[in-house]
């Protein structure tokens, strides 16, 4: 990794600025632990939804105003709706206090435990609907697909596509301290200048540390501030929104 430089960034207010866009100020993101607590739950209340639909695929409970089919529906659409809650919650936990990337099992393991939790929550109800001979051939067909797709939408939507490491986020922050940063409503990345070309289309922007901005989901730093700034040692990419 390239040496590390220290940077004092100074930006003009937002009112004496040439941009025109809203800048609103960031807020405090909360608690790593909270969020683990709650993505935990969600995923234990997962596994207690799929344990009622494995108990209704076997006959020991029903409820007599749905059908069997619309049973299980229902049961697989909670079970999914608690396993992508709790993954995202999980992963902004991980953007707050990131896992170390020095033992690369564990940095993957950490950051997807929401695939983890996918898996635990649809993978025995699959096998147990696949294997089960009491369900009449209609529900069980209907009931399996929906399982699977539900555990694929699951697992992708669990997966941390671009995760964070201590190592990159200290480095981020070593580098530029307190100094402002910029990121736009669905952007990937921050900025160290308002008025960076990247921004061009866009009208409403968040301001904060950079800190801040990698806790909401801006990993790396606009390769063009960077280059502006003269700022290395820090993740950056092509500077596209």
């Amino acid at each position: 990794m390239a040496e590390k430089k220290e940077h004092k960034i100074v930006h003009a207010a937002p009112s004496a600025t040439p941009s025109g866009k809203t800048v609103v100020q960031a807020k405090e993101s909360g608690s790593a632990v909270g969020y683990r607590i709650g993505a935990a739950a969600l995923w234990v209340a997962a596994v207690v939804f799929e344990l009622l639909a494995v108990l209704i695929v076997f006959g020991k409970i029903t409820w007599t105003f749905m059908p069997t089919l619309a049973q299980l529906i229902v049961l697989i659409v909670l079970d999914l709706a608690c396993v992508i809650i709790g993954a995202q919650l999980w992963k902004k936990s991980n953007r707050i206090d990131p896992a170390s990337e020095k033992n690369k099992v564990k940095f993957w393991l950490w950051n997807n435990m929401g695939v983890i939790a996918c898996i635990v929550a649809f993978v025995p109800l699959v096998i147990i609907l696949l294997t089960n001979k009491e369900l009449d051939k209609k529900t069980k067909a209907i009931a399996t697909v929906v399982a699977v797709i539900a555990l694929m939408i699951g697992g992708l939507c669990s997966y941390d596509w671009d995760p964070v490491s201590k190592e990159d986020k200290d480095a981020a922050i070593s580098a530029l301290g307190e100094t402002e940063v910029y990121w736009t409503p669905f952007g990937k990345v921050y900025h160290t200048h308002e008025d960076c070309g990247s921004l061009n289309q866009t009208d409403t922007l968040t301001k904060g540390t950079v800190e801040q901005a990698i806790e909401a989901n801006r990993t790396r730093l606009c390769a063009h501030c960077a280059k502006k700034d003269e700022i290395s040692g820090v993740e950056t990419d092509g500077s596209e929104e």
